[in-house]
């Protein structure tokens, strides 16, 4: 671990690059990054980027496309070309074609958490953190919303729109692990915790938290309340940054098997390769970025507001 972090440190200087990870990477992946965050902090971490000619995104396919997109002019690598994204693959740029024949009035609102030939036939994109934001600033009455169904029907619940998913059952494999039983077993056990659940979980889950909210939004989260004990319903290792970030704080996993293979699949050995070789870059065809970009600022510009 000591060598393979003395070599990236020196390619990281070497090679002007940076690295950037989810919260949901391992513990020593998160430690080798020079930033950490969700999709929304890392797509704007993406759009600020300046002096780096290399980026090193340790997430899932999708993420780095989205990188690749906004900074068209610097080498985006992954780790590892094998971490996609199931929930992603889930919705085809053809689907949402299909869909727009037959809704012509929608609004197409695509999670970030979509492929880019996907991205090109949004309208707008959102996160977890700003879906309801972004819904909102539509005019539209009527909204084709994908990939992920569970935060469709979120959305559904906190605006005055008809949101039609899209898939029908677009889903993350690792959020629909947790359940009810589990979860009423932890509030007994911790009566004094507060349980914050991912929107990407199911309704009935979401039933039960204290506070439904994105990864950042469970940092902020967090960092303000009172609260000393936290009982956190997504991807396991979202405790890592929590703990690091909050030591004085108790953090448990509402399920310890919620673990997203495909994230896992970069190592901090795969790091070093990655800047010692250049691969495996990551790049998207010049007409679908340019009509996915627009989707992605018109996130940030109503992010901003």
């Amino acid at each position: 671990m000591l060598k393979h972090l003395q070599e990236i440190l020196r390619l990281k200087e070497e090679k002007n690059a940076l690295i950037l990870a989810h919260n949901y990477q391992s513990r020593d992946v998160q430690e080798v990054a020079d930033f950490v965050g969700d999709s929304l902090e890392l797509c704007i971490k993406a759009l600020e980027l300046e002096d780096p000619d290399i980026v090193v995104f340790c997430g899932v396919d999708f993420m780095a496309e989205t990188a690749a997109i906004i900074n068209p002019c610097k080498k985006i690598l992954i780790p590892d070309g094998g971490a996609e994204c199931p929930m992603a693959h889930m919705l085809s740029a053809e689907d949402i074609r299909r869909a727009k024949i037959l809704y012509p009035d929608a609004a197409v609102v695509l999670y970030v958490n979509s492929l880019a030939e996907a991205k090109a036939e949004a309208d707008i994109l959102c996160t977890s953190a700003n879906a309801v934001q972004v819904v909102e600033s539509l005019p539209n009455e009527m909204i084709l919303f994908g990939p992920d169904r569970n935060l469709a029907g979120y959305v559904s619940q906190r605006v005055d729109k008809k949101i039609i998913p899209l898939p029908e059952d677009g889903h993350c494999y690792v959020h629909k692990m947790f359940h009810r039983g589990y979860l009423h077993f932890l509030r007994e056990q911790y009566p004094d915790a507060e349980i914050l659940i991912h929107p990407e979980c199911d309704p009935e889950v979401q039933s039960l938290a204290d506070e439904v909210l994105s990864t950042g939004g469970m940092v902020h989260h967090v960092a303000r309340s009172q609260g000393e004990t936290f009982i956190v319903g997504t991807e396991v290792d979202m405790i890592t940054r929590l703990q690091r970030e909050n030591p004085d704080k108790t953090f448990i996993p509402a399920l310890n098997e919620a673990i997203c293979e495909n994230m896992k699949l970069h190592t901090v050995e795969k790091v070093k390769n990655c800047l010692l070789n250049e691969e495996v870059r990551v790049q998207v065809d010049e007409e679908t970025a340019k009509r996915a970009k627009k989707a992605i600022l018109r996130m940030f510009k109503v992010s901003k507001n």
